[in-house]
């Protein structure tokens, strides 16, 4: 039985505020083209399939086309809910969708009910774990003093190990949405520890012939048979290093044979440039990045003004803008640096830092200011005064 282990979706997701249905769509259609290409017979989505428990109607759409045409390339289609979907949405119509091939797992109750799909080697047994909220999950898994991941998970897998056990000769895959130990975050995963810790371990998988993992947005191997596919768009800057993929799993009659790694398109690129507006805007070595999601860092002296609208002339998908000084942030605390110094001198060193060097015009206008507004207490303080003389 061949397998395609992809994950993360996170259909509806904004980067940066533009939308990203366009680049998830095409990011699909691929996932369908390489089903047809690999002849596959199972594609496995481990959670996360949408970005938000409310989808859009826009992102339902998109996440239909997908399925569909996953389907239509003759695989049947094993997917769970992540922490970002909602269970009860997602697993909405599961009966009625597995007639068509698509096998939605959401429920805890459902973790050891597996899915049995048939090769000419017998029966595969697929294991569906949605994210497990422990304060959710742990009293109808019967552990009502669990508060880890770890714990939930282990009274998940000895549901799964019980099931197995009962099942001679079926090989097993489990999808799985949490997060290793031995993984890494890319920045983009939503956290998923709320009052206890988030891991869990490794060798809770011991003895499962492949396990699918989503969560992690990035391609992991954590041993030859428990892997994290990656999400098939990059989310964050963060990830502009990472060349998407999915596994290629094959499992003959002893159990996992082989897993390769296909390598998605990359839909647009990211790139984070380091300049002067003006040399942003007219240096040839940044001509490359004009069709990426740009992220800019300003080093120009003094703040642009209208930078954003400038950049996206040269680059239309430019999405993120900062400033930063050349000559960097003082890290001298405030009281520090101001200490002996004038009002002149330091209002003239605000202004230095957020806009430039004002000229000598402008301290003229600005020391007259700070005169006049030093000189107005005094002038209050003696008003008073006389007035409780004349009291007496």
């Amino acid at each position: 039985m061949r397998i395609l282990h992809t994950s993360d979706w996170h259909i509806g997701r904004t980067f940066h505020g533009v939308d990203l249905l366009g680049d998830q769509e095409y990011a699909l259609s691929a996932v369908a083209e390489l089903v047809a290409e690999e002849s596959v017979d199972v594609v496995v989505v481990p959670g996360d399939v949408y970005d938000r428990s409310i989808p859009s109607a826009d992102a339902i759409a998109v996440c239909n086309r997908g399925f569909e045409a996953i389907r239509a390339a003759d695989a049947r289609i094993v997917a769970t809910s992540g922490n970002h979907d909602s269970p009860a949405r997602l697993g909405a119509g599961a009966s009625f969708a597995a007639a068509g091939g698509l096998y939605l797992r959401t429920t805890v109750a459902a973790a050891d009910q597996p899915v049995l799909l048939s090769d000419d080697d017998g029966e595969v047994a697929f294991y569906g774990i949605p994210y497990l909220e422990p304060e959710i999950t742990r009293v109808e898994l019967a552990v009502p003093q669990a508060r880890s991941h770890a714990e939930i998970l282990a009274a998940a897998m000895g549901r799964i190990r019980a099931d197995i056990a009962g099942r001679p000769g079926v090989r097993a895959v489990v999808l799985a949405h949490a997060f290793v130990v031995g993984g890494e975050a890319t920045g983009s995963e939503r956290s998923i520890s709320v009052g206890g810790v988030e891991t869990v371990p490794l060798a809770e998988f011991d003895g499962i012939d492949y396990v699918a993992l989503g969560h992690l947005h990035s391609p992991q191997t954590l041993s030859e048979s428990v892997r994290y596919c990656g999400s098939p768009l990059p989310y964050s800057f963060g990830e502009s290093s990472h060349r998407k993929a999915v596994w290629i799993v094959d499992l003959d009659a002893n159990g996992l044979h082989a897993v390769r790694r296909r390598e998605m398109p990359v839909v647009r690129g990211l790139s984070r440039l380091v300049g002067t507006l003006d040399e942003l805007l007219n240096g040839a070595e940044f001509g490359r990045a004009c069709e990426d999601y740009v992220s800019a860092t300003l080093t120009d002296h003094a703040r642009p003004i209208d930078a954003m609208r400038k950049l996206r002339e040269r680059f239309p998908y430019a999405v993120h803008v900062e400033w930063e000084r050349p000559q960097g942030n003082p890290e001298l605390r405030y009281r520090e640096r101001v200490h002996g110094r004038r009002d002149s001198e330091v209002a003239r060193s605000f202004l230095d830092d957020v806009r430039g060097e004002p000229t000598d015009s402008e301290m003229v206008w600005l020391e007259r200011a700070i005169a006049a507004a030093t000189r107005e207490p005094e002038a209050a303080t003696v008003s008073t005064a006389d007035a409780t003389e004349l009291t007496a």
